[in-house]
């Protein structure tokens, strides 16, 4: 069973023959997704996660640094789960030449989703700290059935 699979939102396509894949995949993988601005995908829309089997549950941990409890959101829909955070822009110009020298920190809206079909969704447990979000999603318990012979009269 592929449970707690990332939904991957660019694979998601109709697969077509293109030729110039191979060296657009090269172009992406050396100068990285943004260089040239056209491309749809950020990489910084995306954080990273683990999870693991943990035999009766799941463990997923999300890297979530800088961000406020309050701006993190876990929503449930059927069997997806979709973990959000937002950031919002703190920077200010302290004076009218803009001494900035670099700003990379990046504000904006994240996404992940999960399909969590095989997850019981009422045993869910959720903790945020050191910028880590842990959620303990106990496993759906696998009905066995049993074979039984049915007497013909």
């Amino acid at each position: 069973m592929f449970e707690l699979r990332p939904f991957d939102h660019r694979n998601n396509r109709v697969s077509t023959y293109n030729p110039f894949r191979e060296m657009e995949n090269f172009e992406r993988a050396f100068f990285g997704d943004n260089f040239f601005g056209d491309r749809s995908f950020n990489a910084l829309a995306e954080f990273k996660t683990d999870i693991q089997d943990k035999g009766d549950s799941y463990l997923l941990e999300a890297d979530l640094p800088g961000f406020k409890k309050e701006d993190i959101h876990i929503d449930l829909d059927g069997d997806t789960m979709t973990i959000s955070a937002e950031r919002h822009s703190e920077h200010e110009e302290k004076d009218k030449e803009g001494n900035y020298l670099r700003c990379e920190r990046s504000y904006g809206s994240y996404k992940r989703s999960f399909d969590i079909s095989g997850i019981e969704e009422g045993g869910l447990k959720a903790e945020y700290a050191d910028g880590v979000l842990k959620l303990t999603m106990p496993k759906k318990q696998q009905t066995v059935s049993s074979a039984r012979r049915i007497e013909i009269q």
